[in-house]
């Protein structure tokens, strides 16, 4: 079941974009083993294990790769798989052992995927650095936030998820895809500096065009615009609105009762700050529901900003199953949707195994599934 059902993918246990990209491929089918210690490194955040839904999808088997014996037993999975994900600083791998040239010269179909933030090679490969970090370089960190105010900094989605894990999965199935051609592996090395940088490409044109303004909160698209915002309602909560198209935004002031001649041109910016107070003052009057109720599926590009607790309820989410209910914890169900080979329902994240190792790795060899290395690729 899921478009890479058959594909074997052995994961380094690590943090972040390494198991979310894991969890995306697992999602679609591919049947991954987790090779972790025997309680996973989870950022400092105490949970129990059913809460860490990035583990989801796959089994996992504690072993101790500074134990040659344990190297051993990973080195066979490694020969087994089709592709492995390893997420430590650069060199680590290496120095156990497990290094892409070791990896590759027992399994040269093998798909070595390597995900860092600063990349394998450069000045600060080897420095610590978390996701606010590798943003900043990228310059995207430095565009986001309020006109007067200092960068905002995002939910990780940016950096780890988007510009890491994403990338890396991408990657590492671009890579997948070659190999069923020429019957050669080879390392994926994803860079979430990388991988925020290239996000980044159409508003790096929009400088190089002198068309993005260097001052936060000046731009359509960074808050600077009076039509393309957030605004509180008269309970507290807040609606997004984005009309940038012409007619789209004359229906919104035709929906919202406000006479064009109260605001200037759309599209200048010395207009703006004056049509952000009319459009502020007027979203005040009402509550977001009854926002909701008026504005909700027309042509004026509008929602309601939902919390976390509040999306999985909204009709749109639900009608489309966005969110699943595994073992009584609601999540983002796999996407995107297929409509032949569709992903089964994931299963909870599973403690790694400290007993019956042999067993497990054992199955996991000699699973029933046909793998890339026999043509599932090709």
């Amino acid at each position: 079941m899921g478009p890479l059902a058959g594909l074997k993918i052995v994961e380094l246990g690590g943090i972040g974009p390494g198991p979310m990209a894991a969890m995306l491929l697992a999602d679609m089918g591919a049947e991954v083993l987790r090779i972790d210690r025997a309680e996973p490194v989870d950022l400092g955040v105490k949970r129990p294990l059913r809460y860490n839904l990035l583990l989801r999808n796959r089994k996992a088997v504690a072993l101790d790769l500074k134990d040659p014996a344990a190297i051993r037993q990973a080195l066979e999975l490694i020969d087994h798989a089709d592709a492995l994900i390893e997420g430590f600083r650069p060199g680590v791998t290496e120095r156990l052992g497990l290094g892409p040239e070791i990896c590759l010269e027992r399994n040269p179909r093998l798909v070595y995927g390597r995900i860092t933030g600063w990349g394998q090679t450069g000045p600060l490969a080897h420095a610590a650095g978390h996701d606010i970090n590798y943003i900043s370089l990228s310059g995207a960190l430095n565009a986001i936030g309020l006109a007067g105010q200092s960068p905002t900094v995002p939910l990780a989605l940016l950096g780890d998820f988007g510009g890491g894990a994403l990338y890396l999965a991408m990657g590492m199935l671009a890579a997948l895809l070659e190999t069923g051609k020429s019957g050669k592996g080879q390392v994926v090395d994803a860079a979430i500096v990388d991988g925020t940088t290239s996000m980044a490409t159409f508003f790096y044109g929009m400088v190089a065009a002198g068309k993005w303004h260097a001052e936060r909160g000046h731009n359509v698209l960074d808050s600077g615009a009076y039509f393309y915002n957030v605004y509180e309602c008269a309970d507290g909560k807040w609606i997004s609105v984005g009309p940038i198209e012409a007619r789209f935004h004359a229906e919104l002031l035709e929906r919202m009762g406000i006479d064009p001649a109260q605001i200037g041109a759309q599209h200048d910016p010395r207009t703006w700050s004056r049509s952000r107070e009319v459009f502020a003052q007027v979203f005040r009057t009402r509550s977001r529901e009854a926002w909701c109720e008026l504005l909700e599926g027309t042509d004026v590009c509008f929602a309601p900003v939902l919390s976390f607790e509040e999306a999985p309820h909204h009709p749109h989410m639900k009608e489309r199953g966005v969110f699943v209910d595994v073992d009584g914890v609601v999540q983002p169900a796999p996407a995107p949707r297929f409509s032949r080979t569709r992903p089964p329902m994931p299963t909870p994240p599973q403690a790694p195994a400290t007993e019956g190792i042999d067993k497990i790795i054992a199955e996991w060899l000699h699973s029933d599934a046909t793998d890339c290395r026999h043509g599932r690729f090709e």
